[in-house]
This record gives C-alpha cells, structure tokens and sequence, in this order.
C-alpha cells in the first residue's frame, strides 16, 4: 500500500474568512502542504430542541453563501478547498484514509457541541496536534487575564476593567498571502451542498427585511465600508440603534461576526481608521461598547462552560417558569395580547431577524409575562436567528430571565416600550 501523503489541515469552523484569520495565517507558515475543510454537519440540520431545529432556513441559506464566498476566495490563493455534508467524524475518518494528518489547525471553542466534536476526531486521530487560535474574540485571553481574576457578573464592572489601557491585538496579515506548497491528489470529492441538502425548500427573501444582505466576507467587507466610509452612518449609530424599520439603524455585522466572516478586530480596526479620518464622537465609541458586550458574553460562557445551557443559569437560580404550550405558541406566531410583541414575532418568523430592541422585549414578555421557561425562547431563537450565536443567544436570554448576568431580574413592559420607540405605529402596521 503507497505512503500517505502528510498533510496538515485547516478546519473551518465560524472563522470562515480569508482577513484576519489566524489559522489560516499559521498553516501557511508550515512546510507541510493543506487542506482546507468546511462540514455542514447533519446534525445540525436533523436535531431538534423543545421542538425546534438548531438551524433553520435563514441561517442555513445565509450558511451557503457564506461557505461559497470563502470558496471563490480561496481559490484566488490556489488553497485546496473540500466542501463536506454528513457526520463529522465519518469525514475525518475518510480524509484520513488518504492522507496522514499531522496538525489540525481551527479556532478555539469551548461550548458542549463543538466540543463534542473535537472529541470524536481525536477519538479518530490521537496523535494529531491542535494549533488553535482564539479569533472569534475581540480581546486575547492574556489580556484578560491580566486585568481580571475571573469574569466579573456585571458587563460594568468588566468593561471599567478591561478599558484601563486597552490594547487589542493587530490584524493577521493574510490577503497577501498565496499558497505556493506542493499539490494535494485529492481523492475525496466536494459534496453539491444546498438548500434542499439540508432540508429546506428554496425561498425570497421577504421585501420588508431589515437584513437584506448576502452571506460571505465580500458582502461584510462591502457592508463596513457601506456603514462606515460611504454613509458616514457610524456617526450617528447611537441615536439610530434603537431603531426597527429599514437596514441602516445599526451596523447589521452580527450575522458576519456570527459565522466568522467578518473578525470584531477588522472592525476595531477600521473604527479607528474612520475616526482618524472624520472625528470620534460618543457613537464612534458605542460601536466598540457592543463589541465588548459580545465578547462578555464569550468570556462569560468560557469560564461558566455548560452552565449557561441550564435552567438555573449562572445565578443558579431557580425561578418559578411554567410550561404552557399554547402561550409559547402564541408567542411565536405573533398571537400574545401585545401587539407589539407580535410585531417583532412576525418580523423573525418572515426573515430571520429582529432589532436589539424587539429581542430584549419578546425574552422578557416571554418570560416574565407568560412566565415559560427560557430555554424554549433561547432554543426558538437558535433556529430562526440568521445572526445567532451560541453564547449571545443564551447570555441574553438568560440576562432577561433573571438568571444571568443581571441580578436584578429587570422586566421589559412592551407598551410603554412600543409608545416610545413605535410612537407612529409604522413598525406595526408593517409586519401586522
């Protein structure tokens, strides 16, 4: 039998991007020729929660363009690309029948699924070495380590901390960069992956969108420079944020951040060059503000791990939710008394999104009103959500449950929520 070939491989996960990614920065200084992979796992697609997909159409379509972007791109550098849909493991095991592999190189995760799967490739290979790099977050480990001892309950206190000289780290040069190693004789061919793959049927975007945007860095890149250098709309992102109607009330990066392809430290680092160019005010600093509270909520579940996934949350409190079918149906199809809250439940079962203002409301109507458990609104969430991501969605959701990083258990009331920031109706009379 012939020698296999060694190779290293550069497994994507949400860190699909070319700028600033680190493990694709890495595996290009090596000798070894590679791979890059990229798995629509099955599971994600057949597996429910209460009742709910873990992804569904939005993100999944949202998924492809992204991974077809990233395609296009690494092409550009001659970097051999295969494309997977089935069960990890089974696709580790048959790449390894061709190739001895000898580093793994991806982005660090710490929550139960994507840990799940690093068992079962080492389970397969239990002599490959992981390099893994942390660039999903906008501040380094280090970093916070030296400012903090533990990730404090309140965003306040970690923010005042972690602002004291801050330092974020540069970006990772890669666009320049061409893969000049050796071929690889690929034997395992790219799977046709979409939508009907995963299950779904084709669909339009809805016409009243807030998120009408493609999937992939291009976008995100042409989306930043749109928001930031074209518009000029970064200026004003704090007196717009609360907004509901149309695509430009906020920056819309979450999707991008969600699944990697665009890097919170590319966004840093284009704040500062727009503030060097047209000035700094209090909106310029707000945009980093939220990045921060993204990455709270990452350094949060990293040092809590599955706790954020249990009922009692964080606080291990146990607060009195009940279960009632036919209140968490009304909720998601838009039927509760609140018009308001219908409003916002209407707009994400459309298309995929709602605004800050509408999350923060539908979680608190849900459970503090209806008093049902979280974890089913957090679960309807991870199916819809185009932009979701693991530990915003249940960081959130557990803050407005009481059971998270806000002791105080605050309730949000829809009304007077809807008279301020709904004072003409028009987002209602939109999506009722």
């Amino acid at each position: 039998m012939p020698e296999k070939q060694k190779i290293n491989l550069l497994w994507f996960g949400n860190d699909l991007r070319i700028r600033d990614n680190e493990s694709l920065f890495k595996v290009m200084q090596e000798d070894l020729p590679f791979l890059a992979v990229y798995i629509f796992d099955e599971t994600f697609f057949s597996s429910t929660q209460f009742g709910f997909k873990k992804i569904g159409q939005f993100r999944a379509q949202f998924l492809l363009e992204t991974v077809s972007d990233l395609n296009n791109n690494l092409n550009q550098k001659n970097i051999p690309f295969l494309k997977k849909f089935g069960q990890t493991q089974d696709i580790f095991n048959q790449i390894s029948e061709y190739f001895e592999i000898e580093k793994i190189f991806c982005q660090s995760e710490w929550t139960q699924e994507e840990v799940a799967f690093e068992k079962q490739i080492t389970s397969i290979l239990p002599y490959v070495k992981w390099v893994k790099s942390y660039s999903q977050l906008l501040l380094q480990p280090n970093f916070v380590a030296e400012k903090l001892d533990e990730i404090p309950l309140l965003f306040t206190t970690f923010r005042q901390k972690i602002e004291k000289d801050f330092k974020i780290r540069n970006e990772f040069e890669c666009e320049q960069l061409v893969n000049r190693k050796p071929d690889l004789f690929l034997k395992i061919k790219s799977d046709d992956v979409t939508l009907k793959t995963l299950g779904f049927d084709d669909f339009e975007m809805h016409q009243s969108s807030a998120f009408p945007f493609l999937g992939g860095e291009t976008a995100a890149m042409q989306r930043l420079n749109a928001y930031f250098f074209e518009t000029k709309y970064l200026s004003r992102y704090k007196e717009t944020r609360n907004g509901l109607i149309g695509e430009d009330y906020s920056s819309k990066f979450s999707a991008w951040l969600a699944n990697g392809s665009l890097s919170a430290v590319s966004i840093f680092h284009e704040i500062k060059k727009y503030e060097a160019k047209f000035g700094n005010n209090e909106s310029t600093y707000w945009l980093v503000f939220e990045l921060l509270w993204r990455d709270f909520f990452k350094y949060t579940s990293m040092q809590f791990r599955d706790k954020i996934f249990l009922k009692v949350g964080i606080l291990e409190r146990d607060e009195e939710f009940k279960f009632a079918q036919n209140l968490i149906n009304q909720w998601v199809n838009g039927g509760t008394n609140s018009d308001f809250i219908n409003a916002n439940m209407e707009e994400i079962k459309h298309t995929g999104w709602m605004s800050n203002r509408g999350r923060q409301n539908v979680a608190s109507y849900f459970c503090k009103i209806l008093k049902q458990e979280w974890r089913i609104g957090a679960a309807y969430f991870e199916e819809m959500l185009i932009d979701y991501d693991v530990h915003s969605n249940y960081g959130n959701w557990m803050y407005l449950a009481g059971v998270g990083n806000d002791p105080r258990s605050r309730i949000f009331h829809a009304e007077k929520q809807a008279e301020q920031y709904d004072t003409n109706h028009k987002f209602r009379n939109l999506w009722l």
